[in-house]
């Protein structure tokens, strides 16, 4: 008797079932490589539509973490999806190389041996340290299978980058932008270095309160009576509260709202002024008796009142703040001009002194009365001692709050006027557009946030106009090396600084050839348009500035230093996309940078992304232990497993990560692949040119799950165009695991395996599942870059070299597809289809049947419905995968279930045939057809015959 179990179409591939994906993606990137295929991407979209991300340089410091590599797959992500769906998207790949990190670990390495070295030797060692870890991290970059321009980066520390950047500086002096003044900024005492805004960050951090009392001087008794008569005559003074002590010592001036109302309240026969909303919650803190005020008054009425210093004999001014609030203190403000930006601006209003005694390490000048060589924070303590002992401290705790620190460090800053320069963001109007309009560089800001960008998710709108909006001047000047130097000289004879266009210009040019390092090498009249001479005294004699420029204005000039300069590029570019810290760091500083040398922001996007937590919503950190390195999850499962998860994730939220959490994805990735390698294994000897089947022959089932994967198609297209790749995960996952795994391959298998080689109905089953392969393959491409692309190249037929070479499915062809009535139809028999398989498993489970095929299912239909299963019956059976369905009306007395059938299982009559294990009425007992169905010769005998 023959071997019938040998005559079965069984499905074959040499597609691997065992991913391998660690020793598997490093040879395709060597494919890739080999074919050139980023090149010849570009040659298939030329003439298309451009799509232009332009990318965010990641800081060339380190191995990239999980946050950069959550970042670049996005990136990667966005290109790829772009270029399927018929774009040309180029996709230029760049490094941030200046600053401080760089300099820190160079000064690490160096050791004593920097103190030998000169300025431009140390930018070398930083050059040579940056170009190291631009290679280390274009490699791991790469392994997470990111396809662009790796062999043509842009690097901020590039001769002509560097330039640009002067360049850009250029455009801000020409119109006025640029000045040179004394002001409070973020001071990093550690780094010595002003910090701008994007450069700092807030946490938790413990400081001392305390309640501080100054004094009426005698010389406005007088003058206080005059305005406040109930105060004729009393011992009067004014409540502070501070959580910086060591600014005492700067404070010049005690602020007052002028329209909140004040009360002076007797306390020990001292009649203290403090906001009278406040008076009975501070009475609570400091442990007096605040409740009956002496006086009342307003805060306008104390303005130009001198009480005298705590500390020292001088006085501090009564002056009057929009900013002065009553959630917290005592609604009377401690100010120290030289250390806070409403001080400061306070301070120039009333004409006081920019005091701010304190060295770049944090130290007060020796020259300081009582604490003179101390660093800041250790001086806390002395103040309040100092206080105590004069009688003037009321009360002290400590206080936790969010407080600013260096986010290169993360020490604790301070606010410290010191000579910097800033980019105005009020002042001064940017050239005329069309429209004769020349707003403020705010003004521009805030009208290209509202109207000009496109803000993914759109909560960024808000995020990035609350920042603009209250920012002060653009500090563009840092007290460092590695970088590019400030285009500046000073007057040797006055000391006035002077930035001219034409200077900037000149150092450019030098910058062309040389670099940025020429400027502490080359004579300075290289620098210097001729005839130069200082503005303020005439003077021909200079020295060049010592500082150099913000990093942001280096990163933020990129779309200047490579978008135009790339032929394949756009200016401005279509896309941003960052984590949601750069609404306060490379957003703004592009966006401010673009209006200032082009008058137009230098995205029509952004799109941002939060950073990662774990599972219980903790950031990842080292000294918690719960990071995950990007390098092990490839050494374990693969690079694909990476970008299934970014995927997976909503990036408009905070994104969980935790080793239960990929092991869910693996899982995930596996159930795709193995669907995936289903469909493809039964194509071992379908040719679609030959053996496709034109739609209108095709079973209807078949046409049901093509109308299904239309569905997801569509629906994935429309993810995609939207950035949202969790629905693009989602909708590819549940087709796969719902439609095809646990419906289609499964009712599919018996036609597929022991029908007619060349069978209609089985050749219609392999053209429903080329056309769905085909079109995962390219649907998943930008997610599964490597399995998509060993999905294709196993697919029948002529295919390209490569996936990524090809387009999404069509709109139009996926739209033929589609038939709602069709939809609606099986949607009813697939729904009674679990009905059965429900009744059918507790026989399963009590053996009463083994397999399925075993089983007759009775079904009785309302006699509405008899009709429409009847025209369904012959596919009935394979839908429930039995041997026998019996159709009959439900009689009155019925209890029916689901669309009101009432399902019955029964264990089939008949032989169970020896090929296709259906049961049947009888099999052959021709000695050539031994022991199977008419069904299964028919199909053996197409075989032979064929």
């Amino acid at each position: 008797m023959p071997e019938w179990k040998d005559t079965v179409n069984l499905p074959r591939t040499d597609f691997p079932m065992k991913a391998n994906l660690q020793t598997v993606e490093p040879e395709w990137l060597e494919r890739w490589g080999a074919m050139n295929l980023y090149g010849k991407i570009r040659e298939r979209r030329k003439g298309a539509p451009k799509f232009v991300l332009h990318d965010g340089p990641p800081y060339a410091n380190g191995n990239i973490h999980l946050g950069t590599a959550l970042n670049k797959i996005l990136k990667d992500l966005v290109v790829k999806s772009r270029s399927m769906a018929g774009f040309d998207a180029p996709y230029v790949l760049g490094y941030d190389c200046h600053g401080l990190p760089i300099e820190l670990r160079v000064d690490r390495e160096l050791g004593p041996k920097k103190r030998e070295m000169s300025v431009a030797e140390f930018c070398r060692a930083c050059r040579a340290y940056a170009e190291r870890f631009i290679g280390v991290m274009s490699k791991e970059f790469q392994r997470l299978l990111i396809m662009g321009d790796w062999d043509h980066l842009y690097l901020t520390m590039d001769y002509k980058y560097q330039a640009s950047i002067a360049r850009a500086l250029g455009k801000f002096v020409e119109q006025g932008f640029v000045y040179k003044g004394k002001k409070p900024v973020h001071w990093c005492i550690h780094c010595r270095t002003a910090l701008a805004e994007a450069e700092v960050e807030y946490a938790d951090h413990s400081s001392p309160s305390i309640y501080v009392e100054f004094p009426l001087a005698d010389a406005s008794a007088s003058e206080l009576a005059a305005r406040v008569p109930e105060l004729k005559g009393r011992k009067v003074s004014v409540l502070i509260w501070t959580t910086t002590p060591w600014t005492i010592p700067s404070n010049l001036a005690v602020a007052f709202h002028p329209k909140f109302d004040y009360a002076a309240y007797d306390v020990d026969g001292r009649a203290v002024i403090l906001a009278e909303q406040l008076a009975a919650t501070v009475g609570t803190v400091v442990g007096r008796d605040l409740s009956t005020p002496v006086a009342k008054m307003k805060g306008a009425d104390l303005e130009g009142i001198r009480f005298r210093h705590p500390l020292y004999e001088r006085d501090s001014v009564a002056v009057l703040g929009e900013y002065v609030t009553l959630d917290a203190g005592t609604g009377a403000v401690h100010t120290a001009p030289g250390h806070g930006a409403d001080d400061f601006n306070t301070g120039v209003r009333y004409g006081l002194e920019i005091y701010a005694p304190v060295g770049p390490g944090g130290h007060f000048n020796d020259n300081v009365e009582l604490f003179g060589g101390q660093r800041v924070f250790d001086a806390n303590p002395k103040v309040e001692e100092a206080l105590k002992e004069r009688g003037r401290l009321w009360h002290r705790e400590t206080f936790a709050h969010q407080y600013p620190h260096c986010w290169r460090c993360h020490n604790p800053v301070i606010f410290l006027a010191t000579s910097q320069w800033f980019i105005s963001m009020d002042n001064v109007g940017l050239k005329p557009d069309a429209t004769g309009s020349n707003p403020t560089l705010r003004e521009a800001a805030i009208e290209a946030i509202d109207n000009q960008v496109k803000w993914i998710p759109s909560w960024g709108h808000d995020r990035i106009y609350n920042m603009v909006k209250t920012r002060p001047d653009w500090c563009i000047s840092r007290q460092r090396v590695w970088g590019v130097p400030i285009p500046a000289v000073d007057c040797t004879k006055c000391g006035t600084a002077v930035m001219t266009a034409e200077i900037v210009e000149k150092t450019a040019s030098v910058f062309d050839t040389y670099g940025a390092v020429s400027w502490w090498e080359r004579p300075i009249e290289e620098f210097l348009p001729a005839g130069l001479t200082c503005p303020e005294c005439g003077g021909q004699s200079f020295e060049r500035e010592k500082n150099i420029l913000d990093v942001w204005f280096d990163s933020g000039s990129s779309h200047e230093a490579v978008l135009p300069f790339r032929p394949e590029l756009t200016w401005p570019a279509d896309m941003y996309l960052e984590g949601s810290d750069q609404h306060r760091g490379w957003f703004q500083s592009s966006l401010l940078v673009g209006l200032g040398t082009r008058g137009r922001p230098p995205y029509r996007q952004v799109l941002t992304h939060g950073f990662l937590i774990d599972l219980e919503g903790r950031k990842m950190s080292k000294s918690i232990g719960n990071t995950i390195l990007p390098q092990d999850v490839i050494k374990e499962s693969g690079a694909e497993v990476l970008r299934l998860w970014v995927a997976s994730c909503d990036y408009r939220e905070e994104l969980r990560v935790s080793k239960e959490i990929l092991a869910r994805i693996v899982e995930a990735y596996r159930k795709f692949r193995n669907t995936a390698r289903y469909l493809i294994a039964n194509l071992y000897d379908f040719d679609p040119s030959v053996d496709g089947i034109p739609r209108d022959r095709m079973e209807e089932v078949d046409r049901f799950i093509l109308a299904r994967y239309a569905e997801l198609a569509l629906k994935v297209l429309e993810a995609y165009d939207a950035y949202d790749y969790p629905t693009v995960f989602q909708a590819v996952n549940a087709f796969a695991t719902v439609d095809l795994s646990s419906l289609y391959n499964d009712i599919s298998k018996d036609r597929l395996y022991t029908l007619g080689v060349r069978s209609r109905e089985r050749r219609s089953a392999q053209t429903a599942m080329h056309i769905m392969a085909e079109g995962l393959a390219r649907l998943i491409a930008p997610i599964l870059s490597v399995t998509a692309d060993q999905l294709w190249r196993h697919l029948p037929g002529s295919q390209s070299e490569s996936v990524h070479l090809e387009l999404f499915p069509s709109v139009d062809q996926l739209r033929s597809l589609l038939d709602p009535e069709l939809l609606g139809r099986w949607s009813r028999l697939t729904a009674l289809r679990e009905q059965v398989l429900a009744e059918i498993e507790p026989l399963r489970k009590d053996k009463r049947i083994g397999s399925s095929l075993q089983a007759k299912a009775v079904l009785s239909v309302p006699r509405d419905d008899l009709a429409f299963f009847q025209r369904h019956a012959k596919d009935l059976p394979m839908l429930f995968i039995v041997s026998e369905v019996e159709l009959g009306p439900a009689s009155a007395d019925s209890q029916p279930d689901n669309q009101g059938i009432t399902v019955t299982i029964e264990r089939t009559d008949g032989v169970k045939c020896e090929r296709c294990w259906r049961y049947v009425k009888a099999v052959s007992t021709d000695p050539a057809w031994a022991g199977i169905c008419d069904r299964c010769q028919d199909a053996l005998a197409q075989t032979t015959n064929a």
